[in-house]
Parts: C-alpha cells; sequence; structure tokens
C-alpha cells in the first residue's frame, strides 16, 4: 500500500474531516476539563489551605491533573497534524460501506497491520462510524470508498503490528471528485475482492477492542 498524494483543500477538509473535528473535540473537552480542575485546586487552597492535608494534598492532585490537560490540549494536534499532513503519511487503502444506519454508516477498510510497510501484508478489517462523505448523497451497502488508513496505537507486547486503524476517506480532504476516482482507482482490484469477502465478518471485527481484526 502506497500513500495516495494530493493536494488538500485545508479549508474544506477543517469543515468536513470527522477526524479532525473529533481531535478538536477532543482539546476543547482537555482545556473545559483543565480549567475545572484548576478551579478547584483554587478553592482547596483557598478554603482548606496547605495547612490542612486535604487542602494541600488535594490542591496539589488537581493542579497537577489540570496541568496534564493543558499539555495534552497543546500536544495532541500537534502530534494529529494537520490534514495535508496526514494525507501524506498515512497508505491509501480499500474501504467499502459494510452497514448503513438512520444517521451514519460504517465503513470497513482492508489494511495492512504490519507496522513494517516492506514486510509481507498482514491483511485485517478495520471500521469506522461516519455520518457523512462529500460526494454520497445515498450510502449503499458495498459502496466503494478510497481512504488513508490512518495507524493508531500498538501494544506494549507488540511493536511489530498495529493494534488501531482507522478509515479516513480521501473524500474528506478534497471537494474534487476526479481526484477521489483516482485514488479509487489507483488501488488494486485483487485487494477490493479481498475486502469485499471480508465484509461478511462484519460482527467479528465489532466485537475487537480497536475494531480491527486480523483476517
Amino acid at each position: 500500500m502506497k500513500v495516495f498524494t494530493f493536494p488538500v483543500d485545508e479549508a474544506f477538509a477543517k469543515k468536513n474531516n470527522e477526524m479532525l473535528k473529533d481531535t478538536k473535540r477532543l482539546q476543547v473537552s482537555a482545556v473545559v476539563f483543565g480549567i475545572l480542575l484548576a478551579i478547584a485546586a483554587a478553592l482547596l487552597f483557598a478554603f482548606l489551605g496547605v495547612e490542612s492535608p486535604l487542602g494541600l494534598i488535594g490542591g496539589i492532585i488537581a493542579l497537577t491533573f489540570a496541568l496534564l490537560c493543558f499539555f495534552l490540549a497543546v500536544v495532541v494536534p500537534r502530534k494529529v497534524g494537520g490534514a495535508q499532513d496526514l494525507y501524506d503519511t498515512y497508505p491509501l487503502a480499500p474501504a467499502v460501506i459494510a452497514e448503513v444506519n438512520e444517521r451514519d454508516y460504517v465503513l470497513m477498510a482492508l489494511v495492512n497491520t504490519n507496522v513494517n510497510p516492506q514486510a509481507p501484508p498482514r491483511w485485517g478489517a478495520a471500521l469506522r462510524t461516519v455520518t457523512r462523505i462529500e460526494g454520497i448523497q445515498e450510502p449503499k451497502l458495498g459502496m466503494r470508498v478510497p481512504v488513508a488508513a490512518v495507524q493508531g496505537r500498538r501494544s506494549v507486547g507488540d511493536q511489530e503490528h498495529w493494534d488501531e486503524i482507522s478509515p479516513m476517506p480521501i473524500a474528506w480532504g478534497t471537494p474534487d471528485q476526479e481526484i477521489v476516482n483516482t485514488a479509487r482507482k489507483a488501488i488494486p482490484e485483487d485487494q477490493w475482492a479481498r475486502l469485499e469477502k471480508a465484509r461478511r465478518r462484519l460482527d467479528e471485527v465489532k466485537d475487537t477492542k480497536f475494531n480491527l481484526l486480523v483476517l
């Protein structure tokens, strides 16, 4: 699997890329929680005083966690990067609509779970629930959606394989459907066929901890 490089429309991605929106929500939540903890620390110090074990220890703990929240609010967006960085980093992968719900639908992507991209592929099926993708007016089962396979986390006991990979549609990065079609055609047909066979294992993928099943 290779990276599909294209000029990302940053304004469009900011509005449509649900992965970036998740990061923004996490950042806002961290700031709000940090402020509440800082207020709690100030109240403990003010009303109980540092002479009180509860005031001193409780205030220090609350202040420590507040600083941690502020740290995460700054670090997480930088670690995730912008839309162009994401699409330029993670490999192109095939995905299909595997489930259609009333207000959203589920993408299943065929992904390589190997950390080393030069090793023979260790295929897996990864899921992500989405609410909207540009160009899809009426989502239908089996509809092909080219995505970038955003690798998330690895376990301490297995650094050679990814435990979580999230499909990020190419159409979240550009309104140009010709670019999306080019990405779709760039994916080998045998990968689409392998993914179609995996679609029947949707419930198995859902039962995994991080929505990633090794095939």
